[in-house]
């Protein structure tokens, strides 16, 4: 199983619409039996809430299932049960290194990447957070885009037959 973990400072905004938008693209494929999708956040402000209301009315218009998906922070454990971790932005990525444990050598971690880093858009590198910008359309259009990137690097690296 090929499991991939969105990251995000709170896990109520971008991450789970990531992991959502992921979730229906990975389903669409017929691939939901082969990757496995989560998302966390580095802060722990909003663990056990649903995803914010911005969030869950983009994903509604799109027709896009977020049922059950609640705000948890990333653990330690994290690094080795997962394939890919998929930050949002910078920030993210400095954050997720406080919580990665030492690694004895020969030990598997996960891969680290920024979301973007597979977007086709190159003017932008880090997913703004709507949750202070409001601009929950913008941040669907990047996570989509990038998200199906996203999935064809993982199809093409990972020799899955879509």
């Amino acid at each position: 199983m090929i499991k991939v973990l969105f990251v995000c400072l709170g896990n109520i905004c971008r991450s789970p619409m990531a992991e959502a938008v992921f979730r229906h693209q990975v389903k669409a494929a017929g691939l939901q039996n082969v990757i496995s999708i989560d998302s966390a956040g580095t802060g722990d402000w909003h663990i056990g809430h649903p995803p914010h209301q911005g969030t869950r009315e983009i994903l509604d218009q799109h027709q896009i299932s977020y049922e059950g998906m609640r705000a948890r922070q990333v653990r330690p454990n994290d690094f080795h049960d997962f394939t890919y971790i998929i930050a949002m932005d910078d920030s993210n990525v400095t954050n997720l290194a406080s919580f990665a444990p030492k690694t004895v050598q020969g030990e598997q971690r996960a891969s680290i990447h920024k979301l973007l880093d597979f977007s086709s858009n190159r003017d932008e590198t880090e997913v703004p957070d709507p949750y202070y910008t409001g601009k929950f359309q913008e941040v669907y259009d990047l996570v989509e885009e990038s998200c199906r990137q996203l999935l064809a690097y993982i199809v093409q690296k990972e020799s899955l037959a879509e």
